[in-house]
């Protein structure tokens, strides 16, 4: 499946997937903004979200990374610096694995590399917020704008208490690109991952003063440690 892309600048390809419920012009706004002169800015919906249609989810994450496959060699950009937070750290993270030859770096937030000891809570926690979200009229005719598929259904594939990766995100094996992982100081689940992911081959960015969205919550911050990471890389 070719993704909805937008495409803006020219330089190295920095591909930014969104969060869950977002869309490529939605997400990731500033850190577009920051790096428009000097990369070509690459902001696909993915599957599910915005233009990108489909009522496709069984292999949601699956799917998600050979979509991103075939929509970058239908721009026939080369290897990418890819980037993704919290629903697009996940499907970057599954790319990152499957297609190694298309990844320059790799960048990833708001993901977490074990399941917690309280995640039955955790998630109890979720569902009960993303109901209340499909009884908010207001934000309900907000997302109906916003895709073009039925987003309820996606929603719908969190409710499952195993429908997170963990068996992808306790390691990177596979990946043979530079890896940035930043998360926010607020998020305890995550911020394990700091060390969990300490590796060789791993930067790692803990950023205060924020939590799960690290690049909205704290995104001057955020786009000036994903500069000095993608310059090194450039480098390499």
């Amino acid at each position: 499946m070719i993704l909805h892309t937008e495409v803006t600048g020219q330089g190295a390809p920095l591909v930014f997937l969104h969060t869950g419920l977002q869309t490529g012009l939605t997400d990731f706004e500033q850190q577009a903004d920051f790096f428009k002169g000097a990369y070509q800015i690459i902001r696909p919906d993915l599957r599910g979200h915005g233009s990108s249609v489909s009522d496709e989810y069984e292999n949601f994450f699956e799917d998600s990374a050979t979509d991103l496959a075939e929509t970058i060699e239908h721009l026939e950009v080369g290897a990418v610096h890819l980037v993704g937070c919290s629903l697009g750290g996940l499907v970057a993270l599954f790319f990152a694995k499957r297609y190694p030859h298309l990844i320059k770096s790799v960048t990833l937030s708001g993901i977490t590399p074990e399941k917690p000891t309280n995640w039955l809570d955790l998630h109890r926690q979720d569902m009960d917020m993303q109901k209340g979200l499909l009884e908010n009229q207001e934000a309900c005719q907000y997302f109906d704008r916003l895709h073009r598929s039925d987003w309820r259904k996606l929603i719908q594939l969190g409710w499952d208490e195993n429908w997170y990766p963990f068996h992808e995100t306790k390691g990177f094996k596979g990946i043979g690109a530079p890896i940035l992982y930043m998360v926010g100081e607020g998020q305890p689940a995550e911020r394990k991952g700091a060390l969990y992911y300490a590796e060789e081959q791993v930067r790692i960015a803990v950023i205060p003063f924020a939590s799960h969205l690290v690049h909205s919550e704290q995104p001057h911050l955020y786009s000036l440690t994903l500069e000095q990471f993608l310059s090194r890389s450039d480098g390499l």
